[in-house]
C-alpha cells in the first residue's frame, strides 16, 4: 500500500480577519475599502455556501433610489465585485445573509458543534463579510431580500444563529438582521417608562414596540409612530401600543407637538429611532424629555447633527448609537415570535410569502 499523502496545513488567520484587507492596509475589514473576497479557508474561518441575502433597509433604499429597480441587482453585483463584500459606499452599511455551513477551519471556535450542512443566519454586518456572488437569482422589493447563488466567509469573532425548526427561514432571516435593536430596547426601557418609537411600523420599529410594552409594563406608555396610515392601521391591531402617531419624522416641530399631546407634555423617558431617512435627528431628541434617552438605530443617522441638534435646543439627553450585537439578542428576539402570536403572524404576512418581483 503506498503512504498517504500529507495534507497542507490551512493558511493561518487573524481572529478579527485582517489577513483580509487589501486596501488601505492596516484597517479592520468593516471600514476597509476592498477585502479579499477569494474563497480559499484560513484556519480559523467557517465557509458559507449563502442562499440569500437581508439587504438592510437604508442601504437598499439608497441603490433603488440611485439605479432603479431594473439595475438593483446589477448595482449588488457591482458593489461585491469591487468591494469583495456588500458595503454600500454611501449609506456605509450592508445587512446579512443566510446559507449553509460548506466547510469549518479546524481554529474556528465552535461551542456549538457547528457541521457542514447546517443551516444558519450570520449576525455580523455584509459590509465587512467576504463575500462573492455568482448570481441573483430575485429580488424581493417589499422585503430587502434577494435569493442568491455564493459563497462568504465569517470570521473566528463572526456571530451567527442556527434557523429554528420551528420558524419560516425567510421569517427568521428578516427578523435577526435586526435582533440588536429590540434587544438593546430591553436593556433600556425600566417599568414605567414612556417610550416613543420613531419608524415604529417597520421590523425593528415592531420588534422594539413590543420589547417596549414587555418591559414599561401596565404603568408604562407605548407609542408608535409613522408616516404610513397602513403602518399605522397594522400597529393599532397589535393590541398592545397604547398611542399610534402618524407623523412625518423629518418635521422635528409636528414629532414634538405630537408627543408633547400624547404625553400630557411629559415627552418620552425613551426614544427609540428605526427609520431608513435622514434628517429625522431632531425629531428624536425634541420627542424626549430632559435627562432622557435617544437611541438611533438607524443607519441613515447624522450623528453631528444629533449632537450639534441637542445642543441648539439646550436638551440634555443621552444619545446612543444602536449597537447590532446585544448578548443573547438571536434568542430574544426569535422568542418574542413564539410567544406573541399576533406579532409573529404580522410580520409573516410581510415576510413570508417572499415572492419574487423584480
Amino acid at each position: 500500500m503506498g503512504k498517504a499523502m500529507p495534507v497542507a496545513p490551512l493558511p493561518l488567520g487573524h481572529d478579527y480577519g485582517l489577513h483580509r484587507v487589501i486596501e488601505p492596509a492596516g484597517l479592520l475589514p468593516q471600514p476597509a475599502w476592498r477585502i479579499d473576497n477569494q474563497m480559499t479557508l484560513h484556519d480559523n474561518e467557517l465557509l458559507i455556501d449563502v442562499q440569500a441575502l437581508n439587504v438592510d433597509a437604508a442601504s437598499f433604499t439608497q441603490i433603488r433610489e440611485e439605479v432603479g429597480d431594473d439595475r438593483l441587482t446589477e448595482r449588488v453585483l457591482e458593489i461585491v465585485a469591487q468591494r469583495g463584500k456588500l458595503h454600500n459606499p454611501v449609506t456605509g452599511s450592508g445587512g446579512m445573509l443566510l446559507g449553509t455551513v460548506a466547510a469549518i477551519g479546524p481554529r474556528f471556535p465552535n461551542p456549538e458543534g457547528l457541521k457542514p450542512g447546517d443551516r444558519i443566519a450570520t449576525l455580523v454586518s455584509l459590509s465587512l463579510t467576504p463575500l462573492r456572488l455568482q448570481r441573483v437569482r430575485g429580488v424581493n422589493l417589499a422585503t430587502h431580500q434577494l435569493a442568491v447563488e455564493g459563497q462568504a466567509i465569517l470570521f473566528a469573532t463572526g456571530l451567527y444563529a442556527r434557523l429554528p425548526d420551528d420558524l419560516d427561514e425567510r421569517l427568521a432571516l428578516a427578523v435577526l438582521d435586526v435582533a440588536g435593536a429590540p434587544a438593546q430596547t430591553d436593556m433600556l426601557v425600566r417599568p414605567g417608562d414612556r417610550v416613543v418609537v420613531i419608524g415604529g411600523g417597520g421590523k425593528a420599529g415592531t420588534l422594539c414596540l413590543h420589547a417596549a410594552r414587555q418591559r414599561a409594563g401596565d404603568h408604562g406608555q407605548v407609542i408608535g409612530v409613522s408616516p404610513v396610515a397602513r403602518e399605522c392601521a397594522e400597529m393599532r391591531t397589535l393590541g398592545w401600543i397604547d398611542q399610534v402617531l402618524q407623523v412625518d419624522a423629518t418635521d422635528a416641530v409636528a414629532m414634538m407637538q405630537a408627543v408633547e399631546q400624547a404625553t400630557d407634555g411629559a415627552l418620552a423617558d425613551v426614544v427609540i429611532n428605526c427609520v431608513n431617512v435622514p434628517h429625522t435627528e431632531m425629531a428624536s431628541i425634541l420627542a424626549a424629555r430632559q435627562g432622557g434617552t435617544v437611541c438611533f438605530f438607524s443607519m441613515a443617522t447624522s450623528f453631528t447633527a444629533a449632537a450639534l441638534g441637542a445642543e441648539g435646543v439646550g436638551k440634555d439627553v443621552t444619545l446612543l448609537i444602536g449597537n447590532g450585537y446585544a448578548r443573547g439578542h438571536a434568542e430574544l428576539t426569535l422568542r418574542m415570535l413564539r410567544d406573541d402570536p399576533v406579532l409573529r403572524d404580522l410580520l409573516a404576512r410581510r415576510y413570508v410569502p417572499a415572492e419574487v418581483v423584480a
